[in-house]
């Protein structure tokens, strides 16, 4: 084994002990658990972006549209929470379905505004249906039991169920990234010409692909609404899939832990500055965001990386 796979995993083990242990240290148990939704939400779509090249200005229209479904299962139907976040992310996955049909035929620019178009399509039926309660959104959701036998009413119990979920789609992403199936997804990015003309049909990769990340994102947002007790149209908004964009670019694209990292800093910064600054919360992060295209252009994570694999060269 590697010095630097040693490193990475020491790491991550670290993080993971951090994770299991902030309950522990005080930390906002809610704050957290928004922080993982996100995390878990930029994570689905730095599959699409960061490994297979394709930019997505829609991605809001899974995390919402899972909110509002599996809000609705668990308020209306009295599903357990765990059946109404599978079936929030199975809704996701069939939006993402016929969203990723229409738009894998197109690339660059004419692929985002697609996807954008489809979004804001969603948005709209999202106002208007009945059970989404419009301009209101849907509240009062409740966290129910899960399996039927454990109450989530507690907030350390929630915490620990949102961590085990976010553990799992982490790994499940990793797995994919570095399956077969994920390293055609890297040759797709990096040339698809040349994919093509090796035998591989680029668009049932992409739409996999794509699919993939909607449900990932479907499971982040039915999440967030059991957190939270309520979905709103800020959950389908395109402002949204720009939040989600600028988490990823902001901790580095391509990379793991990258779309963690910027999702801990823009939601950290929207909970720390809220009260103090009002609505200007957004210009900060932007002016943060130009700052760091400028300095690091690979991300945070990405020039860390970058960094070390400088250092290790030097040293050989």
């Amino acid at each position: 084994m590697t010095h630097a796979k040693t490193l990475t995993r020491i790491t991550y083990l670290a993080l993971l002990l951090l994770l299991l242990a902030a309950p522990l240290l005080g930390l906002y148990p809610v704050f957290v658990m928004k922080l993982l939704c996100f995390a878990l939400f930029a994570c689905a779509f730095n599959l699409l972006l960061g490994f297979t090249g394709l930019l997505s200005f829609g991605h809001a229209a899974f995390f919402g549209s899972a909110a509002y479904f599996t809000g609705w299962f668990v308020k209306s139907l009295g599903w357990t929470p765990e059946v109404a976040i599978l079936a929030g992310a199975l809704s996701a996955g069939l939006i993402g379905l016929v969203v990723g049909l229409v738009a894998i035929r197109r690339q660059g620019i004419y692929f985002a505004m697609i996807t954008l178009a489809m979004a804001q399509m969603i948005f709209f039926v999202c106002l208007q249906a009945p059970f989404t309660g419009g301009e209101d959104g849907l509240q009062g959701v409740p966290r129910g039991n899960l399996f039927g036998l454990i109450s989530l009413q507690s907030d350390t119990a929630m915490y620990y169920f949102v961590a085990a979920v976010f553990v799992l789609a982490f790994l499940l992403i990793s797995r994919v990234v570095n399956s077969p199936f994920g390293q055609v997804l890297k040759m797709i990015r990096e040339n698809e010409p040349r994919a093509v003309s090796l035998g591989y049909q680029v668009d049932r990769y992409k739409l996999l692909a794509f699919v993939l990340s909607a449900v990932l994102a479907g499971v982040a947002g039915a999440l967030k609404t059991i957190v939270m007790g309520f979905a709103t149209l800020t959950d389908v908004h395109w402002s949204m899939s720009g939040e989600v964009i600028l988490m990823t670019l902001l901790g580095g694209v391509g990379t793991f832990f990258g779309p963690v990292f910027g999702a801990g800093i823009v939601i950290s910064l929207q909970n720390l500055l809220a009260d103090k600054v009002g609505s200007w919360v957004t210009v900060i992060i932007g002016v943060i965001f130009v700052l760091c295209v400028l300095t690091f252009r690979k991300g945070v994570v990405g020039e860390l990386q970058a960094f070390r694999e400088r250092r290790r060269r030097a040293a050989l």
